[in-house]
């Protein structure tokens, strides 16, 4: 949530239906009769929107070159309806659409966040209309929400309403801007947590993905948009990496669930690019990421993040986003450790722990798998020679990248 200034990015037409045949809802499949059984042949291709990223293994028979399987078996798997139409031998399946199963099944984890804005920032004050919202997702029954820290911070007199209607007020709350990741509390027993997906390394670009959240207006709470997975692993002004998708994230949807059709959470939404004739371009953080705040914050009560305590500068290349396995550059060093492992302005980065890095972003991913005090080799190159230098790494924030991507500078949260 910017406060209400997200921007739609895309309305998806579900008569739009990604189909690589010509066949789309429907498919048919003739049969045969035989003994005790119904047997199916496909005759069309399974709608991908239907199974998308599913496998289906069920008993087939081979018989006069031709595959045949249990009717009654294909629906158990795949959900829908059938009929057999005796008169035209053929067999009529219904595919079943998953989307308003998941959406069901789903929104009951989302909630809707509205508060005052503190007078202090921009277009606070006190006319009791002035509200901001945002979305939240439930992440443990007992009343841990996750959300945008956007959304928190600043925020005065807030409360949250779950889907029921009911409302509670926060009782406590803690924010890692870094990420734009926040977790509130709320007194309540019996939620329903949503399934958070433990990676999204089995993610593809295509992939169907449904937005739920509190667009515009909080009369509209938990309202569902849907689209596609545009791409992954975005370095889009964040500090980590983001999943990119067309979902309509409208003004308020921060926060909340970027889920896909197996009702996994897979990304809480978080910002979109905003221009002129610029459409469909979202945002989410990953599930690796919110695992990685919500772990930190449930064992050591906040985000123990490592840093190397540099400010690094990204070669053009990076920062245009060509692909490059151009080095960075030490612009400063801020910590005594630094200073210890005889890092210096001017030095070249070239790898961690012999991971490759050419981006901050690159480095922040990296640092996650780490602690403060732990200790890292580092690949440089410092007055001309190709040298090792160990660091033990810092508690603070992320390795800062000093020089602005203007490429970006109109994306909004």
């Amino acid at each position: 949530m910017k406060r209400n200034s997200m921007n739609s990015t895309r309305d998806r037409n579900e008569n739009n239906v990604r189909n690589n045949d010509t066949n789309t809802n429907l498919y048919r499949v003739r049969t045969r009769i035989t003994a005790a059984t119904v047997a199916a042949i496909i005759a069309s291709a399974i709608n991908p929107a239907v199974i998308e990223g599913a496998s289906v293994k069920l008993n087939a028979k081979l018989q006069d070159d031709q595959i045949y399987i249990n009717s009654k078996d294909l629906i158990k798997a795949l959900g829908g309806t059938g009929q057999y139409d005796a008169k035209t031998g053929t067999f009529i399946y219904t595919a079943q659409d998953e989307i308003p199963e998941v959406v069901e099944a789903v929104s009951p984890s989302v909630v809707g966040i509205i508060g005052r804005p503190d007078a202090g920032e921009e277009g606070g004050g006190s006319d009791r209309y002035n509200l901001t919202h945002g979305t939240g997702v439930i992440v443990k029954s007992n009343g841990w929400i996750v959300t945008n820290a956007h959304v928190i911070d600043g925020l005065t007199n807030a409360v949250v309403v779950t889907s029921d209607g009911k409302t509670y007020k926060i009782t406590d709350s803690y924010s890692d801007p870094t990420s734009d990741l926040a977790l509130i509390k709320i007194n309540a027993k019996s939620l329903k947590p949503a399934k958070l997906a433990s990676s999204s390394s089995n993610m593809r670009v295509g992939e169907t993905v449904i937005a739920i959240g509190t667009p515009v207006s909080f009369s509209l709470r938990n309202s569902a948009t849907v689209g596609v997975v545009s791409g992954l692993n975005r370095g889009v002004n964040a500090s980590y990496r983001l999943i990119q998708s067309d979902t309509a994230i409208n003004p308020g949807n921060s926060g909340g669930p970027l889920v896909n059709l197996k009702g996994e959470v897979i990304g809480i939404n978080t910002m979109k690019y905003a221009a002129v004739g610029v459409e469909n371009t979202g945002f989410s953080i990953p599930a690796e990421t919110v695992h990685y705040v919500l772990n930190h914050y449930f064992k050591y009560g906040e985000v123990k993040r490592a840093s190397l305590g540099l400010t690094l500068e990204e070669s053009w290349s990076a920062i245009v986003g060509l692909p490059t396995d151009d080095p960075l550059t030490v612009t400063s060093v801020h910590t005594n450790e630094a200073d210890k492992a005889k890092i210096q302005e001017g030095d070249v980065l070239y790898s961690i722990d012999c991971v490759r890095v050419t981006s901050v972003v690159d480095i922040n991913e990296l640092l996650k798998k780490y602690l403060p005090g732990q200790r890292v080799k580092l690949l440089m190159q410092s007055d001309g020679d190709i040298v090792t230098r160990y660091l033990v790494l810092t508690q603070g924030e992320n390795t800062v990248v000093s020089v602005e991507d203007e490429a970006w500078d109109e994306v909004e949260q």
